[in-house]
């Protein structure tokens, strides 16, 4: 489920979008005044923020501006009742991902907000190139393996049943699902191949690693 962060000081329009997100199953938080959205933004976890340009204590740009040069990547969109060429191209340029004029349909603002969230994600999966679980990390372009940074040599199917654990961190996965990811369906399932490879990679990255969940199947530790 999706965090949005709403930069509004204006309680009305605040209880408003936060009321529509929920109905359409986001969580929000209010920031009343530009201090707070600085502070809930780079030490919180959102995935997008709605900003007000008329924030108390500092303009929404000056926080704009602030994110950005912290660091924060998260998408901006702005709201505001300013719709001078010169303030859109001022919020655009100065790092937010779109600009909306006050007043505006709830139905178009979400839509704009489904596709910030839907480019973040294709994002994100495009460059995510490693994945890690503890001392363990697994580099997809390489496609080289480090325990407690010694590299370790996995063949192909041993990378690609990893892959599946460290992408499942937590979650137990049966040995049916794990079959379909990793062998597709080159293989009965009622053969043993999954607990045959699971013991190889427990063999060389650690016994402690890989859990056993009885009668269902495993999970990795994270």
């Amino acid at each position: 489920m999706s965090r949005i962060l709403i930069a509004e000081d204006e309680p009305r329009i605040a209880a408003f979008l936060e009321k529509g997100l929920r109905a359409n199953g986001f969580t929000s938080e209010i920031a009343k005044d530009a201090d707070e959205v600085i502070c809930l933004a780079l030490n919180e976890s959102f995935d997008l923020l709605l900003l007000d340009l008329g924030l108390p204590i500092k303009d929404g740009l000056t926080v704009l501006e602030e994110l950005r040069g912290q660091g924060a990547q998260l998408p901006i969109i702005i709201l505001s009742a300013r719709d001078d060429l010169t303030d859109k191209v001022a919020g655009l340029e100065g790092g937010a991902d779109d600009y909306v004029t006050k007043p505006f349909r709830f139905e178009e603002l979400l839509a704009r907000v489904r596709l910030r969230l839907r480019t973040r994600q294709k994002s994100s999966i495009q460059e995510e190139t490693e994945l890690r679980a503890g001392n363990l990390v697994l580099d997809l372009r390489t496609r080289r393996v480090q325990v407690k940074d010694k590299d370790v040599e996995l063949p192909t199917r041993e990378f690609s049943l990893l892959e599946t654990f460290l992408r499942h961190k937590g979650q137990v996965l049966s040995r049916e699902q794990i079959l379909d990811h990793v062998w597709g369906y080159d293989y009965d399932p009622g053969s043993n191949i999954v607990d045959v490879y699971v013991g190889y990679l427990r063999k060389k990255l650690g016994s402690g690693l890989i859990e056993t969940v009885r009668g269902i199947g495993y999970r990795l530790r994270t």
